[in-house]
């Protein structure tokens, strides 16, 4: 079993690798549809599997599999040379479907965001049953009065035991 970051590493390379030999390996017009978005190296570096996109519709899908399969050996001898490594790691190319639900997760935040936004309008248009809280008595000036006017030390107490003034006695 070879090092995390040594397999890590070599997961990098290969992705390099990979986009390189689709440049000079793979001679169809059709390639530069084609992007390596990850590739992940097993534990024992025997076995690549390398992700990749396409742009266009499913017909262009189904060409750049085809091309990458009729190509995998060529790009694995071109990865092989460039890794310098005692054994190549077969490549096994898999469609990544980040990008489809990447765009699906965005329709959904858009709907949840629309929905929110009726949610408060319909709040903002709303109001009590009854009065405006009918658990909240509004303040008026007599209460203001009340309170400023009321003694703030305890009855009973002389100003200095009150106020806590000296207590190290």
């Amino acid at each position: 079993m070879a090092d995390p970051a040594r397999a890590r590493r070599i997961a990098e390379r290969t992705k390099q690798l990979v986009t390189q030999g689709l440049s000079q390996v793979v001679k169809d017009e059709r390639v530069g549809f084609i992007t390596i978005t990850d590739v992940r190296v097993t534990g024992d570096l025997q076995h690549a599997s390398v992700f990749y996109t396409v742009l266009g519709d499913d017909a262009d899908r189904e060409t750049a599999a085809e091309i990458l399969q009729d190509y995998r050996g060529r790009l694995r001898s071109f990865v092989g040379k460039g890794l310098g490594i005692r054994l190549t790691p077969t490549l096994e190319f898999i469609l990544d479907a980040l990008p489809e639900d990447a765009q699906h997760m965005d329709d959904l935040l858009r709907r949840v965001a629309e929905r929110d936004a009726e949610l408060a309008a319909g709040r903002a248009a709303t109001g009590y049953a009854g009065e405006a809280d009918p658990y909240r008595k509004p303040r008026t000036d007599e209460t203001d009065e009340q309170v400023a006017d009321a003694d703030p030390l305890p009855d009973g107490l002389p100003d200095d035991q009150a106020s806590g003034a000296d207590r190290s006695r």
